[in-house]
């Protein structure tokens, strides 16, 4: 670049701001919660670094940490921050107003004034020259409207005007005013200044971020970079002398905003005429003499100019594309708290896509609608678990309140919940939720579920049949069904009702140090698109091939029930107070919850949905496919005092008590009338299915065991 300057007046290139979202956030927070109406002045610090692009200029930046700290603590001071190489701390007070008349009608010319002088007040005191980054200041006005989340502002960035301006006599790229050997030193001795760290106990030994520093270089060509306290010595030792400063600015022919008051301080204090400057730059984090300017000024200020009390006029009110206008920003989309919590909870998902799962499908999860049927130990975490996977639509359904000694292990409940005779479970379970993540469409439903073994009375009948057919309504208004209650009996209604309606069902049981994971598999009559044309004659021609095959003749995956020889009968009354209550090891529920929603994603996620086969890791039929989550088995069953857990494969039973297609069949049939009497006849069920008379066969006569006969000990076990 050729040589600059020769008498022009030297010009300088403004600073530029930037604001972090989370600085409004942090305001918007102090203002709520801290500030109130009070509009005091509030201390803040702005940061800047060198420039370190040949073609972008740093721009000063307000950071949440910028202010003060949210906390209830008297300091309303912001965090100081040194030692940090990419952030030169700028001081600087922030005036927020509490209405849009109060913003517009600010003094801002005393405003620029007042900070100006705090600049000049520290030329003169010696401080500016003990703690250089004293003499940049920035100051913001701005109003918050929290209803809208408009932010007005308006920055500034005081500067001392010299009186007359300084006339700019040479301006070249560094490399082109510094020798080789003296570019070398230079480049070498800044590098050091630029990385030095804070040792233990004494932040004043970095200097990385301190902007204002001398560059001497003796007769040897060798380069110092030292403090600007320490210039009397170096002029002491008649070495070549730069006063240099970190440059945010770019640009190729003028030096950046921060000269203008390090020119202020040069000649009120030292009272030098002709100053030369380093405009340091940087690429990749090194000193750059190319992109860095080297320049010198003629400084002839008026008489009292330096005086004190004579305070210089102060320029640096920010442009707004080109006007002395204020700015404005719309952050109600993302400064909503609601809004905020959905981006930060989608956040890990949609990084999920990036590399780990591209085809992870975010759109189903995310309209899923999920009925959680128990809101116990299993049911609170199984809700986290479907949150934490970006479903946001959740119904809960218990019969229970929250007693003194669910909180410890059922994680959506707190002490609160237990008071007065504690809360129904299914509607603390939605407020907490909803605490946790505000955007979930949660729903609480208190309601027991019908169960076999649990005869009702003729007065009761009516609305017993009422909760059938309200559960039933639910069942159909969902897309996955998790049975999560705490015995047998309860699970069998739904269990039909799913296989009726041909749901995503998963089911979680917990012994003492064991667990059942499974997902149910396709209704009987999945193939038959409506049922109710059929006759009779013809469905029952059809019935023994659709029982226990899908729509390819694939066998069908069983459910809960389907390896019981028994109908599911009163397993509560004449119990123990242990045999009562789930007394299981508190690590077991967040096993089998995790596993339960895991096992769902993985259906959603499979090309066969609920018609998929059981899947095991050194299956050779598991299809032509790469499954993006992994396999997907039919049960999974673990034990803690093992550590261990097996994959497990049931088919489906032509004599289950829940989904086979003689029970849905008597379903479709007679409706709630079938569900009453299987509620009020233990054997019903067993007759029905056929397994009174399998019960009466295999008494008739005795079976031999072969105890030689071995069973390998496979990954995978048929039942």
């Amino acid at each position: 670049m050729a040589k600059q300057g020769s008498g022009s007046i030297l010009q300088f290139a403004p600073l530029q701001s930037s604001v972090d979202e989370g600085f409004w956030h942090r305001l918007s927070s102090l203002k709520l919660n801290k500030f109130g109406i009070d509009d005091s002045p509030i201390p803040i610090s702005g940061f800047y670094a060198p420039c370190s692009h040949p073609q972008v200029s740093n721009h000063l930046t307000l950071l949440a940490e910028s202010l003060p700290s949210d906390s209830n603590d008297e300091s309303t001071m912001p965090p100081v921050i040194r030692g940090n190489r990419n952030r030169c701390s700028v001081p600087g007070i922030l005036y927020n107003t509490n209405t849009m008349e109060g913003f517009h009608a600010l003094y801002k010319q005393g405003l620029l004034k007042t900070e100006a002088m705090k600049i000049w007040e520290d030329i003169h005191s010696g401080k500016a020259v003990e703690d250089c980054a004293v003499l940049s200041r920035v100051l913001l006005i701005s109003f918050a409207d929290l209803k809208k989340w408009n932010f007005h502002y308006w920055f500034a960035f005081p500067a001392l005007a010299l009186d007359p301006p300084a006339t700019l006599v040479d301006l070249r790229p560094a490399s082109q005013w510094f020798t080789l050997e003296e570019a070398e030193s230079v480049s070498a001795a800044c590098n050091e200044w630029r990385n030095s760290s804070v040792t233990a106990g004494n932040l004043s030994a970095s200097t990385a971020d301190v902007p204002f520093f001398l560059v001497s270089i003796g007769s040897d060509s060798h380069a110092a970079v030292k403090h600007l306290k320490d210039l009397e010595a170096c002029q002491r030792d008649g070495q070549k002398l730069l006063f240099a400063f970190y440059d945010p600015c770019h640009l190729p022919n003028n030096p950046g905003w921060p000269l203008r008051n390090f020119l202020a301080l040069i000649s009120a204090r030292w009272n030098l005429k002709t100053v030369r400057f380093l405009c340091y730059r940087e690429n990749r984090g090194f000193a750059d003499l190319n992109l860095s300017l080297v320049g010198e000024a003629l400084i002839t200020v008026q008489q009292g100019w330096r005086e004190q009390q004579c305070v210089p006029n102060a320029v640096g009110w920010e442009l707004n594309k080109g006007r002395k206008v204020p700015r404005c920003i719309n952050l109600a989309k993302s400064m909503d708290p609601t809004r905020l919590a959905i981006s930060a909870a989608d956040l890990n998902l949609k990084l999920m896509r990036w590399r780990a799962l591209p085809s992870l499908n975010l759109e189903i999860l995310f309209s899923l609608k999920c009925l959680l049927l128990g809101a116990g130990t299993l049911g609170c975490q199984v809700a986290r678990m479907l949150m934490a996977w970006g479903v946001r639509k959740i119904t809960l359904l218990d019969n229970g309140r929250v007693a003194m000694s669910n909180p410890l292990r059922q994680s959506l409940y707190t002490l609160d919940d237990c008071l007065n005779g504690g809360d129904f479970k299914a509607t603390a379970a939605v407020r907490s939720l909803q605490r946790i993540f505000p955007a979930v469409e949660a729903e609480g439903i208190f309601m027991a579920i019908p169960m076999p073994g649990h005869p009702v009375s003729s007065q009761e009948e009516k609305s017993v049949l009422e909760d059938c057919k309200r559960l039933n309504d639910l069942i159909d208004s969902h897309d996955v069904i998790f049975l999560l209650t705490d015995t047998r009996e309860s699970r069998w209604l739904p269990t039909l009702l799913c296989a009726n309606s041909n749901k995503i069902t998963i089911t979680a049981a917990l012994g003492f140090d064991s667990f059942l994971v499974m997902r149910h598999g396709p209704g009987p009559f999945n193939s038959i698109p409506n049922l109710k044309a059929e006759t009779e004659n013809s469905l029952a021609a059809g019935m023994d091939n659709l029982a226990l095959t899908n729509t390819d003749g694939q066998h069908r995956l069983g459910c809960y029930f389907c390896n019981d020889v028994v109908a599911p009968t009163d397993s509560t009354s004449n119990r123990t107070l242990d045999q009562q209550c789930t007394v299981t090891r508190p690590g077991l529920a967040p096993i089998a919850s995790a596993l339960a929603v895991e096992l769902l994603v993985g259906i959603l996620h499979h090309p066969n949905g609920i018609f998929a086969e059981a899947e095991i890791a050194n299956s050779s039929s598991g299809g032509n496919f790469e499954l993006p989550l992994g396999v997907l088995p039919h049960q999974i069953r673990g034990s803690l005092p093992h550590f261990q857990q097996m994959t497990l494969l049931g088919h489906s039973s032509n004599s289950c008590t829940a989904c086979c297609s003689t029970v849905v069949s008597e379903y479709r049939k007679r409706g709630m009338q079938f569900i009453l009497q299987a509620i009020n006849h233990p054997t019903y069920l067993e007759d029905v299915t056929g397994l009174t008379e399998l019960m009466r066969s295999a008494n008739s006569f005795q079976l031999d065991w072969d105890d030689d006969i071995e069973v390998a000990d496979d990954e995978c076990v048929e039942l």
